[in-house]
């Protein structure tokens, strides 16, 4: 029976993918249905984790946080826990032998949610590497099954590809992080006078980023390389969306890609997969 309780615990872990994130579940389904649990696994994860700080606030966060790292880590020891969300995330680090100072990077940028609320280039790069990078990190240990030299070729590409999302998140998201949360991550910014020059500069910095990720995508293993395509797509498109929009306007609203323009990527990273130009 236990293997039920493994079952459900991914399903679980499913869900939360499925409630927070439309278009990365989407993304998912476009991997082989092998890869498909531990990413959502992943996912589920990370997405409590990040919950815990962004949106907790009537509660003591750094205390709620402080309880999951600790339960984060016996359930990776123990091999096992009664909460679903970590049950099926210690499956995924021990069945794949995630490297553990992954997790503990990711744990040490949620601990900075908690306190900074703004950043300089050097705390810019630790947060994004924890909360980001990391994240692609174990990503590709579940792609390369077990492929260390495959992993340590398509490392910097899976970072630079975690740090890519992550900053189109942060333009997407400023009115919320700005507004809601008092959170500043682009070093050297003021929102309140959020200029083209400042628009550019990061922009120059995520499309570099981008460039840096293609290639290791197209060296993917057969079964992750449409998903990750298509996760790849949809957040350049995000990015060229809010390229075309002034500092003003990226201020004032959470940019989205419409449902049509969603499918129409899948359908051409389809097409680009059918004819092997991934």
């Amino acid at each position: 029976m236990i293997q039920l309780f493994h079952k459900t615990s991914e399903v679980c872990s499913r869900v939360v993918t499925e409630s927070y994130s439309t278009s990365f579940s989407s993304a998912i389904q476009m991997l082989h249905k092998d890869l498909r649990a531990p990413i959502h696994n992943i996912y589920g994860f990370v997405r409590f984790a990040d919950e815990i700080v962004d949106t907790f606030h009537e509660h003591d966060k750094a205390l709620l946080l402080a309880q999951f790292k600790k339960e984060t880590w016996d359930a990776i020891e123990r091999g096992i826990s009664l909460n679903p969300i970590l049950n099926s995330f210690q499956r995924t680090v021990n069945d794949y032998g995630i490297d553990h100072q992954l997790v503990q990077a990711f744990f040490n940028s949620m601990e900075m949610d908690l306190e900074k609320k703004s950043y300089d280039g050097e705390g810019y790069k630790e947060y994004i590497y924890g909360s980001a990078e990391v994240v692609g990190l174990m990503c590709l240990y579940v792609f390369c099954e077990g492929d260390k030299n495959l992993y340590k070729e398509l490392e910097p590409g899976a970072r630079s590809l975690g740090a890519a999302f992550q900053k189109v998140n942060f333009l997407r998201d400023i009115k919320a992080d700005y507004n809601g949360l008092s959170r500043i991550y682009f070093p050297g910014c003021d929102f309140n006078n959020f200029t083209a020059r400042d628009k550019m500069e990061i922009e120059e910095d995520i499309a570099q980023d981008f460039r840096d990720a293609c290639d290791a995508i197209s060296r993917l293993p057969l079964k992750a390389r449409f998903g990750v395509y298509v996760a790849y797509k949809y957040y350049l498109s995000l990015f060229k969306k809010i390229k075309r929009m002034k500092p003003a306007r990226v201020l004032e609203a959470r940019i989205r890609i419409p449902n049509y323009r969603k499918a129409m990527i899948i359908f051409r990273a389809g097409v680009k997969n059918q004819l092997r130009l991934i």
